[in-house]
Formats: C-alpha cells, sequence, structure tokens
C-alpha cells in the first residue's frame, strides 16, 4: 500500500496482467508454488499478494474476487498457513515450507524449552497456557477475543504478534460471533492455534534435523528463485526475527557485567 496526503492506495496489478491472480484457488497454487507470499507490498517488488491482485478487488466482501475476504478461508486451508509472519504484517506460508520456517523462527526452541530456560516474557507465557498446551504443544483453538477474555496482559495485541512471528501461534480460521441464539453476527475475527496443532509435532518438527542458518539460506534462496533482486537486506528486514528469548538474554548479561 501508499500513502498519499493521508490515504491508503492499494499497488494492484494491471487488468491485462497475464499474472493477475482473480481467485482463491489461483492465489493457493501461487503460494504452494513460492512456499512464501505476504498479504501486502514491501521493500520486494512483487512480493505480495496485494501486487498480484486488482486493486478494485479489495474489500468489496464478494469471497469469489475479494483476496481480504479469501483470508478467511485460506487460513483453515489444511495446506496453508496464515498469520503476521512478514515483519509483524500478515501474510501466508505453504505447509511444505512451515518446518523450515519454523526451525529458522525458533532457533532450536519449542516453546516449553524457552519457558525452562526462562527466555519467554510472562506475559507471552500466560498467553500461551490459555491454549492448554500439551506436551506436544497442541492444544485449543481460540477466538481472539477468548484469547483476551482468559488474560489480560500488557501489550496484548503486541505479545499475539510477537507469538506468530516465532511461529508459535497462527491464525487458523476466521469466524463471527454467535449471539444467544446461536445465530452469526458483525465482523469476521481471527482464530488462533498452534501450528503443532494444526499439523502435528513430528510435522512441525521435522525441520529441526538442521541447523538454522541452513533453513534461513534455503528460505531465503527459495524466495530468489523467483525475486532475484532481493537483496540480503531486503530479505533479513522481511523475513527476519529477533530470535525468542534475545531480549532477555542481553538483560542477563547485562545484569550480570554491571558493577555492583
Amino acid at each position: 500500500m501508499e500513502v498519499i496526503n493521508g490515504d491508503f492506495y492499494m499497488l494492484g496489478c494491471r487488468e491485462d496482467d497475464p499474472g493477475c491472480i482473480r481467485s482463491p484457488e489461483e492465489l493457493k497454487r501461487l503460494i504452494s508454488e513460492i512456499g512464501f507470499l505476504p498479504l501486502f507490498s514491501n521493500t520486494i517488488p512483487g512480493f505480495s499478494v496485494e501486487e498480484r491482485t486488482l486493486a478494485s478487488a479489495w474489500w468489496t466482501g464478494d469471497p469469489a474476487s475479494d483476496p481480504w475476504t479469501w483470508r478467511e478461508f485460506l487460513s483453515s486451508d489444511p495446506e496453508l498457513a496464515y498469520g503476521k509472519f512478514y515483519d509483524k504484517k500478515a501474510g501466508y506460508v505453504s505447509k511444505e515450507w512451515f518446518p523450515a520456517f519454523a526451525n529458522y523462527r525458533r532457533n532450536g526452541y519449542d516453546f516449553d524449552a524457552l519457558v525452562g530456560d526462562e527466555l519467554v516474557p510472562y506475559r507471552n507465557q500466560q498467553i500461551m497456557e490459555t491454549f492448554s498446551l500439551q506436551e506436544d504443544l497442541t492444544g485449543l483453538e481460540l477466538m481472539s477475543y477468548e484469547v483476551k477474555e482468559r488474560v489480560s496482559v500488557k501489550n496484548h495485541e503486541g505479545c499475539m504478534t510477537e507469538l506468530q512471528m516465532q511461529t508459535y501461534l497462527l491464525m487458523s480460521d476466521f469466524r463471527q460471533k454467535k449471539n444467544k441464539k446461536g445465530q452469526p453476527y458483525g465482523w469476521h475475527v481471527a482464530a488462533f492455534t498452534t501450528p503443532e496443532t494444526k499439523w502435528g509435532y513430528e510435522y512441525i518438527s521435522s525441520g529441526y534435523h538442521e541447523k538454522p542458518e541452513e533453513s534461513w539460506k534455503r528460505i531465503t534462496d527459495q524466495i530468489r528463485k523467483y525475486f532475484p533482486q532481493a537483496g540480503e537486506a531486503e530479505l533479513k528486514k522481511l523475513l527476519g526475527i529477533r530470535y525468542p528469548g534475545e531480549s532477555i538474554r542481553k538483560e542477563q548479561k547485562t545484569r550480570k557485567t554491571k558493577p555492583v
């Protein structure tokens, strides 16, 4: 998106562009082919749903042609993951590439290992506890408002975004609230769960056999097949991560080195 005089404008593609995506089925094929696709434009030209679709199709509410509406059912697709994965903004990752993505983003830490090493902020731990995680990190699927109702933490949205960036949570569906009569109403809101709940612990951990930096190289090599102009700085900005526990390690190191 571009901001001109305070107004947002979708970039979009031309009507006659042969690469223009016009259906959710076409979008799924593209995500599956590339493996990764942010929702909105970024520092890598062309690497987004926004730039592959018509600007006029957005926010029409038509499930057949509106890319914003497509996320409501593509998020629950068994072959795709959807969440705030790209510089704290939303996008898709294919099932095929998610183990490598999680291996890089987690830096060798399952969430319980982070807790055991005291490398997770307590508010993030409180949020994850609401999902009633089992030993294999499977747990509940909760609507965003249900998470807020169960635990009140400072900067709730920021914590949820951080947990998605670290691949401990994803958006698994979008649904409307229901009134006392069981009738749906209002906007569709996100449901969250762990990738392990969606695909199983064995599948998610299948990427753990390689070092995180090896996963990073495979991921960036894959993206450069389609976007050879993508530089290391652009890739780091969009796909890079502040590793889980990194800020806490720095605080611990500062406390240890600070003179008494």
